[in-house]
């Protein structure tokens, strides 16, 4: 159903105009929103361990106060909890203004380190992005760490991506996307179903990316230039955390080494303040390896999985308008092929 308070907002004219280029410097509104973050949100996060109660539900307290953010005009939503042969299957049906089924169906896996995060904190981002692609979108509502470690949210985004194929959705129809942990549980999805020899979605997209849950980069890339968001110690423990008994470089959680040859076309975009580029431009690095398609986008001035900050950012909406053209082009080719 279409809910009333519905108001209009930045991304109900992106379908409007034309995608845009990369900028080379970043905006005013972005340079305020890292000094905010650098001097607020970091300080917060490098004092706290966010995976202990009570400090835990009050993370995932004020990160689903998100979810009062205006959502785009004509949004409607459609929840699911449905038990299916794969497992159970809990989310929520995001469509956008203009969005349809015949232009194929977006799955979304959304960030928050595997321990926060939910479809109440995306919700908006999500209803951003199927406005601007013309594709409804699935918001799924993964379990989450600690108490539910690996495999337990990976195996619900297979799940979800079952869930969509059983109730006819081609997988030329279908493309995966995810920030930060969610972009590991896309990369994993991918690595999954390609062991499994099931078929590929047409396409793929990350927002900053967190794929080494090893962290092995992130102490020295802080060092050189500091994140203003996300601390290296926090995404330490919160890989620890997902990881649980099987350790952050087990066979299925290292998806930077995982096989590529069968993935989609892929767009990762990310800013280059964060201490987690260079998972991005590894995965990059290792998609081109095996002969696929990898489009990078590094954002300059931008903080962690930014594009989410469309509200405010103009880089954000930007962003949004350029995965709307990018998802029409792979599509396209997917389906040729």
């Amino acid at each position: 159903m279409v809910r009333p308070d519905r108001v209009d907002s930045p991304v109900d004219v992106l379908l409007d105009q034309p995608p845009s280029p990369v900028p080379s410097t970043p905006s005013v509104q972005s340079r305020a929103l890292a000094q905010l973050m650098m001097n607020g949100v970091r300080p917060i996060g490098e004092r706290f361990r966010i995976t202990r109660n009570p400090t835990l539900q009050m993370v995932r307290e004020a990160f689903d106060a998100v979810g009062w953010t205006p959502v785009p005009r004509g949004t409607r939503f459609r929840p699911v909890h449905e038990d299916t042969a794969g497992g159970t299957v809990r989310g929520v049906w995001v469509t956008g203004r203009r969005a349809a089924e015949s232009a194929g169906v977006l799955l979304y896996l959304h960030g928050g380190g595997f321990v926060f995060g939910s479809r109440k904190t995306h919700r908006h981002f999500v209803a951003a992005l199927s406005a601007a692609t013309g594709r409804p979108a699935f918001l799924v509502d993964y379990r989450r760490a600690p108490e539910h470690p690996f495999p337990a949210a990976a195996d619900d985004a297979l799940a979800a991506y079952r869930y969509l194929l059983a109730n006819g959705h081609r997988p030329e129809q279908i493309v995966v996307a995810g920030d930060s942990a969610g972009g590991h549980l896309t990369a994993g999805l991918l690595a999954d179903l390609s062991r499994r020899r099931l078929p590929m979605p047409a396409a793929a997209v990350m927002f900053s990316p967190f794929l080494d849950l090893t962290c092995a980069e992130l102490d020295d890339r802080d060092a050189v230039r500091r994140d203003p968001f996300v601390p290296p110690q926090r995404a330490k423990e919160c890989g620890r955390t997902y990881a649980g008994e099987h350790g952050p470089d087990a066979r299925r959680l290292n998806v930077l080494a995982a096989p590529k040859r069968r993935w989609p076309p892929l767009l990762i975009q990310v800013g280059d303040t964060e201490c987690l580029l260079g998972d991005s431009e590894r995965m990059a690095e290792s998609v081109r390896a095996a002969g696929g398609h990898c489009e990078l986008q590094v954002w300059p001035g931008q903080v962690h999985v930014f594009p989410a900050f469309y509200p405010v950012l103009p880089e954000g909406r930007a962003a949004i308008r350029y995965i709307g053209d990018f998802l029409r082009s792979a599509t396209a080719v997917t389906a040729a092929a």
